[in-house]
């Protein structure tokens, strides 16, 4: 039996297996999930409202058909901790880490699972990689944990209950899960900026890629070391830049479209504050300041935009990428230049990597447009909130206009799919459904088609 199970895993793609294994912890988590231990008195949770509260909680995207803190017990709120360190961290980051641990030695299959899960080029280096992932990824949320537990001391009768609010927040934050046990999000903090400004920070952190966290390390002690000089690597350069931006420009546009709407009656940095954070987190943190719903259309739109793109490659959150998103504009502006290749920072960007960032474009695009006409045909709901709960899914953020809990039986199905393939990212998907083959070694004659 053991030996067809393993014939069988043997016989799957790094993709399918990568899959297989998300899957196993949505089903695991799933079960969990739905023990009576986990739910507070007299509360009963339906299958399919446990499998999208696992499926949401994996793929950290933090929108939840119930309410996270009427419905989940002290021991479901540390059991949605696990799932949230799980989906954040990755499956073959924890499961290299047990390896470690139990001395087991790192072979070529594990390697290249590791490869696909966090979308890496090579296989040198994985191991430590694996390592310095988790190790900063703990330190953070420790460090979150500590100063937001201590700092809620003022907000929660007991330390216990302060300190339980601050590791939750600070794990939901650094993950970018979404999830909180206030019932409110970051409402009731809509006014205390120190909370807010630890927690755009934690979002920043998980969101913006952990390669670009462990070049900055590296910076900083090599600095400190020797004074060398150091050269961050292009990916670093290209993420760290479109990051911002979109930060930035998330930030103004909300405060020019809301100047005489929502921030009418508010103060200058009300204003800038609810505008930073709602920029921030449409990279794929899921946590507000305030219902979003009561943003103007053209602001919501643009939010959209924002959470359609997402967080960094190998990082905790979901969307095309912020670099997908950067190969796109820097392909489109070379072509219009009439340059055959892209060039950037001193680099030539490699043809295949601009032929995938137009793919994941096009294909995130169409199943955008798929999700978005069903759920139009089965949900009583405007096109704008469908759209925004479309954009929140795939881009794996949790923001929502309140629409989550009125969803149909296939709605929820439709939202389901999206947080599990914004987790496991369109390549991955694509590759699971199409498989990859060997480069024929012929060729037809070309010709060409009129295109535009």
């Amino acid at each position: 039996m053991l030996k067809k199970f393993r014939e069988r895993i043997s016989g799957l793609t790094p993709f399918q297996i990568i899959v297989s294994y998300y899957f196993l912890a949505v089903s695991i988590s799933t079960i969990l999930i739905s023990l009576p231990v986990a739910h507070k008195p007299g509360i009963e949770l339906s299958f399919l409202d446990a499998l999208f509260t696992a499926v949401s909680a994996v793929s950290v995207t933090g929108l939840t058909v119930v309410s996270t803190a009427d419905t989940f017990s002290t021991t479901g709120v540390f059991i949605l901790l696990l799932m949230l360190q799980v989906g954040g961290i990755g499956i073959m980051t924890l499961g290299t880490f047990i390896y470690v641990l139990i001395g087991k030695k790192i072979g070529l299959r594990q390697r290249r699972l590791i490869m696909t899960d966090h979308n890496q080029s090579n296989l040198s280096g994985l191991v430590i990689l694996m390592k310095q992932i988790l190790w900063l990824i703990i330190i953070i949320e420790l460090i979150g944990a500590v100063i937001l537990g201590t700092y809620f001391l003022k907000y929660y009768p007991t330390w216990q209950e302060a300190y339980l609010h601050g590791l939750f927040a600070a794990v939901s934050a650094t993950t970018n899960g979404g999830f909180d046990i206030t019932g409110q999000s970051l409402v009731p903090f809509a006014k205390d900026y120190f909370v807010q400004f630890i927690t755009i920070i934690l979002i920043t952190l998980g969101a913006i890629g952990f390669p670009v966290l462990i070049e900055v390390k590296d910076y900083l002690l090599n600095k400190r070391e020797n004074g060398q000089s150091y050269r961050f690597s292009l990916f670093t350069k290209i993420t760290t830049i479109t990051y911002f931006s979109l930060l930035i420009f998330g930030t103004l546009i909300i405060l020019l479209f809301e100047f005489n709407h929502f921030f009418a009656d508010k103060s200058w940095h009300e204003s800038f504050f609810y505008a930073l954070f709602q920029s921030v987190t449409t990279r794929s943190g899921g946590l507000s300041t305030m219902n979003v719903s009561e943003f103007t259309e053209p602001t919501l739109l643009v939010m959209c935009a924002l959470m359609f793109i997402g967080a960094s490659p190998s990082s905790v959150g979901g969307g095309i990428r912020t670099t997908t998103f950067a190969l796109n504009l820097l392909f489109l502006f070379h072509f219009a230049k009439g340059r055959k290749t892209v060039k950037v920072f001193k680099r030539e960007l490699h043809e295949e990597d601009v032929v995938k960032s137009l793919v994941v474009t096009m294909m995130a695009f169409m199943m955008f447009s798929l999700a978005i006409v069903i759920l139009t045909l089965t949900e009583p709901f405007t096109l704008t909130e469908i759209i925004f709960e479309v954009s929140s899914a795939f881009g794996t953020t949790g923001l929502s206009m309140g629409i989550t809990p009125g969803l149909s039986v296939i709605g929820k199905i439709i939202i389901i799919l999206l947080m599990f393939i914004g987790r496991i990212g369109l390549l991955t998907f694509l590759f699971l459904i199409g498989k990859r083959s060997k480069e024929p070694n012929y060729h037809f004659p070309k010709e060409r088609v009129i295109i535009g």
